[in-house]
């Protein structure tokens, strides 16, 4: 009998109506869910393409993994169970690091600033050379210490790779009191020269981070030769970060986290998930008001088709035989509208994503030039199902209530 309904509905759909206007209110409900459909796909996917957009210019800077004390800011790098990544052959290096604050210092420009001191295997770990915008990178030269500022660091303290002057560094002294009648005493102080800047198009890094040697942080921090904030992993070649994630876990204990690209920038990505989410939910009500056109039309095919609806009650069609077919009806509205909408927005952002036809600028400031997009399979069934879902329940409220007059 499905079949019957299934024949009827989709006759009613695209025949000739009895007044004209029902033909025209359809095509809009049609149109209208398309439209909402298809920009849902496009905001989604220029979402998908800014966050992975973001997520390149972390993964230039930050490492594939990183090993943090799960309490406390510092672990030691000679002691089990940290020793024993060494001998690992799934890994590729480990990277020292010691991240601490300390006050920088250029002639009358000073300023605080997250100084982030580095081993000498730390380009394994980093492509930090394809994010240098000015000088080399550099952290020692074999004669003098050298720096690596965030280039919006440089700028507010008033430096650039070119200058020759000496950059001085200053942290309190962890072992002792502070002197209250010489507290200049109670300062290390180190001084090293800049060799470059490097700008990851992120305020955390560009305006607040320094890159230095691991042992000029090691003695301004006061601390040994042995302790470092973190080690920075880099996986062999072929090697899947999931697995090697979860052995490190396993090997490592409960005493230390492992954390990879997403985990490291957890803020950032939970914020950009929290923005999708209402994005959808913004959408979704621009969809529901759109599908009230499904009501409109639905409701006048009903007035228009009553004789239709007696005849087949004559004919023994019992009452849910005929609310099926106008509720197949509805959602063969709402299903065109949707289809229409998916092919159009996905062919509207492989056009962006080949051709760019959205500029963003073209100055400098801007990262890229156009709008980027990424098309994601998982936002397309999401759209499709919300979409499909939406129609029905349109069509059910509107058939549920629906009178046989015999």
């Amino acid at each position: 009998m499905l079949k019957v309904e299934r024949y009827i509905a989709w006759r009613y759909l695209f025949s000739k109506k009895g007044h004209n206007a029902i033909n025209i209110v359809s095509g809009i409900s049609a149109a209208a869910v398309a439209m909402v459909t298809a920009a849902m796909i496009c905001v989604l996917s220029v979402m998908n393409g800014f966050g992975k957009l973001v997520e390149q210019m972390f993964s230039e800077f930050d490492p594939v993994l990183l090993v943090v004390p799960a309490e406390g800011q510092t672990l030691r790098t000679d002691t089990f169970p940290i020793h024993s990544l060494y001998a690992r052959e799934d890994i590729h290096a480990i990277s020292r690091q010691l991240e601490q604050t300390a006050l920088v210092r250029y002639k009358d420009h000073q300023m605080p600033a997250r100084l982030l001191g580095v081993d000498s295997l730390f380009r394994e770990t980093a492509h930090i050379d394809s994010i240098i915008t000015d000088g080399y990178f550099s952290v020692w030269d074999g004669a003098f210490e050298r720096a690596v500022p965030g280039r919006g660091l440089a700028a507010q303290i008033g430096i650039n790779a070119h200058f020759t002057g000496a950059l001085h560094l200053y942290a309190p002294r962890r072992t002792e009191r502070v002197n209250m009648l010489r507290p200049d005493k109670s300062l290390v102080h180190e001084h090293a020269f800049i060799a470059g800047t490097f700008a990851v198009n992120q305020i955390d890094y560009d305006d607040q981070l320094m890159l230095v040697s691991l042992p000029l942080a090691q003695r301004l921090f006061e601390y040994d030769e042995h302790t470092a904030t973190a080690l920075r992993i880099q996986p062999k070649e072929g090697v899947k970060t999931a697995s090697l994630k979860a052995a490190l876990r396993q090997s490592l204990g409960e005493g230390y986290r492992v954390l990879d690209r997403y985990e490291q920038q957890q803020d950032f990505f939970r914020i950009l998930r929290i923005e999708k989410l209402l994005t959808v939910i913004l959408l979704v009500f621009i969809l529901l008001i759109a599908s009230f056109n499904i009501i409109g039309s639905l409701s006048m095919l009903i007035i228009d088709k009553r004789e239709d609806s007696r005849i087949l009650s004559h004919l023994g069609a019992d009452e849910q035989t005929i609310k099926r077919t106008f509720l197949i009806e509805g959602w063969l509205i709402s299903s065109l509208g949707a289809l229409s909408g998916l092919v159009a927005g996905v062919l509207l952002c492989l056009g962006q994503e080949h051709f760019g036809w959205l500029k963003l600028g073209t100055g400098s400031e801007y990262v890229i030039s156009a709008y980027p997009v990424q098309v994601q399979a998982g936002d397309v069934l999401l759209v499709a199902v919300i979409v499909l879902a939406l129609g029905f329940a349109a069509a059910w409220g509107t058939v549920r209530k629906m009178r046989i007059e015999n």
